[in-house]
């Protein structure tokens, strides 16, 4: 057994998964400020956007962990998802102050893990 490896756990993978999903998530936040900024789009969109920018990456994630794990891909998926929104948390209690964990911030535990097991459940079935 390689270092790493548990089981179909490999900590590389899902780094580089996590690594590649918010890297996407920053070109994408900078597509969305620059369209926000210089056209007539409202603040009022920020929510939605941040949202389809959260659930693209977390797919993205979990579509290249499952690819590469070739195996148990709603499941891989799934931790991709709830390692993702997790992450986030953490760096938001670190940096934000007075950030607080609310109902919204439970939906999104949930929504990050049903995308990452759709997105898992993708990338098992990608060739």
């Amino acid at each position: 057994m390689r270092s790493g490896i548990m089981g179909g756990f490999n900590i590389w993978i899902y780094g580089k998964g996590l690594m590649r999903g918010y890297i996407v998530s920053l070109a994408l936040f900078l597509i969305g400020a620059i369209l926000i900024t210089y056209t007539g789009l409202g603040e009022n969109v920020i929510p939605i956007l941040t949202s389809i920018i959260m659930i693209v990456s977390i797919a993205y994630a979990a579509i290249y962990v499952v690819v590469h794990t070739k195996k148990k891909g709603w499941l891989h998926g799934g931790l991709v998802g709830i390692l993702y929104i997790f992450i986030l948390i953490l760096l938001s209690k670190a940096f934000v102050t007075g950030y607080m964990l609310d109902r919204v911030v439970y939906y999104r535990i949930i929504i990050s893990m049903i995308t990452g097991m759709i997105g898992g459940m993708i990338g098992i079935n990608m060739k």
